[in-house]
C-alpha cells in the first residue's frame, strides 16, 4: 500500500506542477494587508518578466558573476539565466529541484531523480554529497539551505519520489549534512516538508509543509539540532501551496503560496502578498545588492525590486 502511496503523492505532485504552469496568467498585483508591507516593497514597483518557455522553474540560485541559476523539473536541466533573457545549460539532470550555494560558493542542489543532494560543478559535472540515511535512500530531497553552522540543511519529502521507485524511509525528513557527511535527522513528524530557511540571528529554523499547508518554526540550537516545533503561520487558501522561502536580513520571510509571494514579519503576521501572474515554486535574491527578489513561476522567471536586502547565508 505505501509504494501505491507513494506513486499517487508522485502523479499529484507531477498534476500540480503540470495544471499550475498552464493555468490563465494573472495580473500581477501588490496585496497589502498591513502598512508594513510598504516597508518592504515600494507601492510603485513593477514585476519583470526575465526570460520563459521554460517547462517548470525551480531552484534559483543568484551568482555574482551576473546570472540566475535555475532548475527545470520537466526539461530536466539546470540553466545559466542572464538578465537580457538568455540561457545556457549547464547540467542534463532529472528532475532538478531546491538549490542553494554552500559557503565555498559551490552550487548546491537537491536531485530528485537521484534521490540526493549533490554538488554541481561550473563545467556539468557533479558529486553527490548524501543519497542515504542509515543505510536507506532518500525519498526525493527537495530543497536545501546553509545553517549559522555552515553545515547543509534539507528536506525529504516524497512529492517527487521517482515513479515506481521505492520508499526506503517511512517519514518525510528535515536533515542536516555536514562537512564530515555525517546525515542527521532532525525532524520526521511532517507530512511533507518542502521549503526552509534560518532567520539572520540563526536561533531560528523555518521549514513548511505544502500538504498541511503551513510553516513551522524550530529553536536552533548550538550542536545542530533543533527543539521547540511550533506553527508560525498558516497558508490554507486556494491557489497554491508554500514553498520555497527566503528571510531578508530584517527577518520578514518571503515565502510562495496561494496566488504568489506571501510576506511575514518575524512576529508571524501575514502584512501582504505579490500577487504573480504563474503560481511561484521558489525565490532567491539578487543582483549586486541583494534586493531584487527573482521568483521561478511555472515556465517563467520573474523579478521585483524591493526596500528590503536579502539575508544571504552563504555569504556569512
Amino acid at each position: 500500500m505505501r509504494a501505491i502511496a507513494v506513486i499517487a503523492i508522485s502523479f499529484l505532485s507531477l498534476a500540480f506542477c503540470a495544471e499550475a504552469a498552464n493555468k490563465p496568467l494573472r495580473e500581477f498585483e501588490l496585496q497589502a494587508k498591513s502598512p508594513k508591507f510598504w516597508d518592504l516593497i515600494d507601492a510603485n514597483a513593477k514585476l519583470t518578466s526575465v526570460a520563459t518557455d521554460f517547462g517548470f522553474t525551480e531552484g534559483p540560485v543568484w551568482d555574482p558573476a551576473g546570472f540566475l541559476y535555475v532548475s527545470d523539473e520537466e526539461q530536466n536541466k539546470i540553466y545559466r539565466v542572464f538578465p537580457d533573457g538568455r540561457k545556457e545549460d549547464v547540467i542534463a539532470l532529472g528532475d532538478p529541484d531546491g538549490s542553494t550555494f554552500d559557503r565555498k560558493q559551490h552550487l548546491i542542489d537537491c536531485a530528485s531523480v537521484l534521490r540526493a543532494v549533490i554538488d554541481v560543478k561550473p563545467g556539468g559535472q557533479y558529486t553527490v554529497l548524501a543519497d542515504r540515511f542509515e543505510g536507506h535512500r532518500f525519498n526525493s530531497p527537495n530543497d536545501v539551505v546553509v545553517g549559522p553552522d555552515g553545515a547543509l540543511y534539507f528536506t525529504d519529502p516524497t512529492s517527487d519520489l521517482p515513479k515506481g521507485d521505492k520508499q526506503e524511509i517511512p517519514f518525510q525528513g528535515v536533515y542536516r549534512l555536514g562537512s564530515d557527511s555525517d546525515v542527521r535527522l532532525l525532524v520526521k513528524d511532517m507530512s511533507q516538508p518542502n521549503g526552509l530557511a534560518f532567520s539572520p540571528d540563526g536561533k531560528r529554523l523555518y521549514v513548511d509543509d505544502s500538504e498541511q499547508k503551513n510553516i513551522r518554526v524550530f529553536d536552533f540550537l548550538p550542536d545542530g539540532s533543533v527543539s521547540n516545533g511550533r506553527i508560525f503561520g498558516d497558508e490554507n487558501e486556494p491557489g497554491g501551496v508554500p514553498d520555497g522561502m527566503r528571510m531578508d536580513d530584517a527577518g520578514n520571510m518571503y515565502v510562495t503560496g496561494p496566488k504568489g509571494i506571501w510576506v511575514w514579519n518575524p512576529q508571524g503576521e501575514h502584512i501582504g502578498t505579490i500577487v504573480v501572474p504563474e503560481q511561484p515554486a521558489n525565490l532567491a535574491w539578487g543582483d549586486n545588492d541583494y534586493a531584487t527578489l527573482y521568483i521561478t513561476a511555472g515556465k517563467s522567471v520573474y523579478k521585483i525590486r524591493t526596500k528590503a536586502h536579502g539575508f544571504m547565508p552563504n555569504l556569512k
